[in-house]
């Protein structure tokens, strides 16, 4: 099982960006598509206090739900970017 845990929801285009991120960095991780009403989002809403995607959760590092598509993106660069 993979440390990189990524909540999205498909067509979404925030969370393609990310996912783009994790494949231009050969990333494996663990996709959980959440359900389309906000309202049903419990287990992305415990993760990160938030019914928003994409949420990215990286055990290894601590991060237990990251949201926001540009911090993701950064975060990912700067915590893996220079391991490839």
């Amino acid at each position: 099982m993979s440390d990189l845990i990524l909540y999205e929801l498909p067509g979404c285009p925030y969370c393609a960006k990310v996912k783009n991120k994790l494949s231009e960095l050969g990333l494996e991780y663990e996709s959980r598509e959440v359900p389309s009403s906000h309202s049903e989002r419990t287990e992305v809403e415990e993760v990160s206090g938030q019914t928003g995607v994409p949420v990215l959760v990286d055990e290894e590092h601590g991060v237990d739900g990251m949201s926001e598509s540009d911090d993701i993106v950064a975060y990912l660069e700067e915590t893996y970017g220079s391991a490839s």
